[in-house]
């Protein structure tokens, strides 16, 4: 079988062609090229698309996945030669289906082809069903693993044994169990079946003797309880009537109750909206506190009063002690000055007249002298005698000047110390000194006083706001207070009354509740009858409720042993069946131990089998594992499950597909497909092997081992290798029996040889 041509309007395909040859096809694209949707459209033009797909979580169903994006209808068209015969196959939309129309066609002649439908034409072209079709030839992305399936172990085991394909091993094993399980499975099989009847033919046979014993006890029991449960019935009126006349009275009690704490609440309303409307508790307690200020701000105004006065006096006592007769009326800074001159006078020394003094004797002596000698007779000497005269008596004024101004300094100092009562200048000073000293003790208290005053002020001011405030709040609702002590007592007795209210309100809301969980008694009643009864109420009501049931279960303890007796039949009858049940359990216990045997013997057969298929397909997948491995591994071992295991030249034990890594995972699992698939398809006219991105997990070397594999098996089948990658392409350049086409993004298809 040979693909030529594909056609499809499919997902992400609208109208898009491809073109194919013989031998190995190479198709490269990149991804989201069309690689896996090309794959999908050529297994659902063989086979269709699976109508009982479903989507669910992270998986779409092929129906809804493949749905053309444009919105066109699903359809294509594959041209192919098959057993020497061009042939045409055109799928389209069904009624309840996508693909579910196809039609086979002789591409020559346009005539149908008969025996391929579309159910049959995938079977029949390809030569196996779809199950082994997909685990043999069609290797989808990322799926080179293979599992098994009753179709795919048919084939293998009528290839390498009888050649049969009407029945697989696991179908018998798996037909003979539901026997099995027939005959003894739980509750449902036969023998649990007739074992239960057996048993309830037992149970009938004890119960026609018990039966007719139970409906006489029943008989003579239920008499003697219907005259007690008339009695109890009498009693339970009783209680009732009583319990009646109870609740009406505490329902009265309780509207009575009500009614009073209405008529408390309202007088209390009224009370409190006498003279204004009152405010709220938490507005009443905000004006009591700024009351209670008030008569904090009264204590300290007081206080204030207080130390006024005295800083007042203290000002005063200051002033004078600071008032000096040394200083009239005098700052300290001109009581400094005064007193610095004063001891610069004191300090001042007196002047020196001794050396003039002593210089006048002197000249008037010289000139003297120089008279009584005779030196006045000459001109000059006369001059110079004069001179001397003159000079002395100059000198000796000078020195009864001085003389006057140290006496008048002297006078001076004696005046001014004993003004200051000092013997010093240093005296003055300090005398100044304490003066600014009592000057400024006199300022600070002038200024405490002026701070106390304002203090007072201030207090008086806050002191009237807030009175203010509370007056005007409090006046509200009680116009009569006016002084601290009436308007404390009025907002007292607006928290009583507003305290009693609440509880006035607690208690009407308490009294509601009650009375809304008292029914209100009906008009009337029913007198209670003259009749004591026997019990209290609860212990009345619950021998009557016990007495009633112990009638009912008796009623029904009778009707049902008489209608027993009538429907158990006969007894003979009864013996009869059992025993014919007991001969037909004997023949259904020996059936399932034959079963038994029968499954035995077929595993013992199922080995057998597995021992002559298994080593002719793990033989040919452990070549094939061998090419791809450059001869690392040499063998392969396939379980039943088709657990593929590997083995290298030497080693004792296979390793498992978990124990290796991911490029020699998929060497393996390709060798099992590629040998699967030469056991599994016909080789006649050999159907097309179809790979897509197999190789992607390959390194370089690995590739092109596989490559070389493909081209040795493209001369026998076509294959067509899809990927996304370039090294195929590179690797196979030198091949000019390849085919290479690339797939573009828009679906336009180009082609090499």
């Amino acid at each position: 079988m040979k693909l030529r041509r594909m056609t499809a309007t499919f997902g992400s395909l609208s109208g898009a062609t491809l073109e194919l040859g013989e031998g190995l096809n190479l198709i490269e694209a990149p991804n989201e090229a069309g690689k896996s949707t090309w794959s999908a459209f050529l297994r659902a033009m063989l086979y269709g698309i699976p109508t009982k797909e479903r989507d669910r979580q992270g998986f779409l169903a092929e129906k809804n996945r493949y749905q053309p994006w444009s919105g066109a209808a699903m359809e294509g068209r594959l041209e192919l030669e098959w057993q020497g015969r061009e042939i045409v196959l055109l799928r389209g939309p069904g009624k309840t289906a996508p693909f579910g129309t196809v039609q086979v066609l002789d591409a020559h002649t346009g005539e149908p082809i008969p025996g391929l439908t579309a159910e049959t034409v995938g079977e029949v072209l390809i030569g196996a069903p779809r199950e082994v079709f997909e685990r043999s030839a069609f290797v989808g992305q990322g799926a080179c693993a293979i599992d098994g399936s009753p179709a795919l172990e048919k084939r293998i085991s009528a290839l390498v044994s009888s050649g049969e394909e009407d029945v697989s091993y696991s179908q018998v094993e798996h037909t003979l169990r539901e026997w099995l399980n027939r005959r003894r499975h739980n509750k449902t099989g036969l023998i649990p079946r007739l074992e239960a009847e057996l048993s309830g033919l037992e149970e009938q046979l004890t119960r026609q003797s018990r039966a007719h014993r139970a409906a006489q006890e029943a008989g003579q029991t239920l008499s003697e309880l219907q005259e007690e449960r008339d009695l109890l019935a009498r009693e339970v009126a009783v209680h009732r009537a009583r319990a009646q006349a109870q609740r009406r009275a505490a329902w009265e009690q309780a509207k009575g109750e009500l009614d009073a704490a209405l008529q408390e609440e309202e007088n209390l309303r009224r009370e409190l909206q006498k003279d204004g409307p009152t405010p709220g508790r938490e507005e009443l307690l905000r004006t009591q506190e700024a009351l209670n200020s008030l008569r904090g701000l009264e204590q300290r105004l007081k206080e204030a009063e207080q130390a006024y006065d005295a800083a007042i006096q203290a000002a005063a006592q200051a002033r004078k002690a600071a008032a000096d007769p040394l200083f009239p009326d005098m700052t300290p800074e001109e009581a400094w000055d005064r007193a610095n001159l004063d001891a610069e006078e004191v300090d001042l020394e007196e002047p020196a007249s001794g050396g003039t003094l002593a210089a006048a004797l002197v000249s008037l002596a010289g000139a003297a002298l120089a008279a009584g000698a005779g030196v006045l007779f000459t001109p000059f000497a006369f001059l110079g005698t004069a001179l001397l005269g003159v000079g002395g008596l100059f000198l000796l004024a000078r020195w009864v000047k001085l003389r006057r101004e140290a006496r008048g300094i002297a006078q001076r100092r004696e005046e001014l110390l004993d003004w200051y009562q000092v013997d010093e200048a240093d005296e003055i000073l300090e005398l100044a000194k304490a003066y600014r000293t009592g000057w400024e003790a006199a300022r600070e208290a002038e200024r405490d006083r002026q701070r106390a005053e304002q203090a007072q002020i201030d207090l008086t001011g806050r002191r009237d706001r807030v009175r203010a405030q509370v007056a005007a709040q409090v006046q509200a609702f009680a116009p009569a207070a006016r002084d601290v002590f009436t308007l404390s007592a009025a907002l007292s007795r607006a928290l009583f009354l507003r305290d009693k209210l609440e509880r006035a309100v607690l208690r009407r809301e308490s009294a509601e509740k009650l009375l809304q969980r008292l029914p209100a008694p009906p008009e009337g009643g029913t007198p209670a009858e003259d009749l004591v009864p026997r019990y209290d109420a609860a212990y009345t009501g619950a021998r009557l409720s016990a007495v009633e049931e112990e009638l009912r279960r008796l009623t029904s303890v009778e009707a049902a042993a008489r209608g027993e007796l009538k429907t158990l039949g006969d007894p003979a009858l009864s013996q009869a069946r059992r025993e014919s049940a007991q001969e037909e359990l004997l023949r259904r216990r020996a059936e399932y131990d034959a079963l038994s045997l029968a499954l035995e013997g077929l595993s013992a057969a199922g080995q057998a089998l597995q021992g002559r298929f298994a080593p002719a397909l793990n033989r040919r997948a452990g070549e094939l594992f061998a090419r791809l491995t450059g001869g690392k591994y040499g063998a392969v071992t396939l379980t039943r499950e088709f657990e593929a295991l590997a083995q290298e030249p030497g080693e004792v034990l296979p390793r498992r597909s978990l124990a290796l890594s991911q490029g020699t995972v998929d060497q393996l699992y390709l060798a099992v497909r590629l040998a699967v698939c030469e056991l599994a398809l016909p080789q006649a006219d050999p159907a097309p092997l179809v790979l897509d991105d197999a190789l992607v997990h390959f390194d370089d070397a690995r590739c092109a081992l596989a490559l070389e594999v493909l081209r040795e098996l493209a001369k026998e089948r076509q294959i067509l290798l899809f990927t996304c990658h370039g090294r195929e392409g590179t690797l196979l350049s030198g091949a000019p029996e390849v085919r290479r086409i690339a797939l573009s993004p828009a679906q336009e298809v180009s082609a090499h040889e």
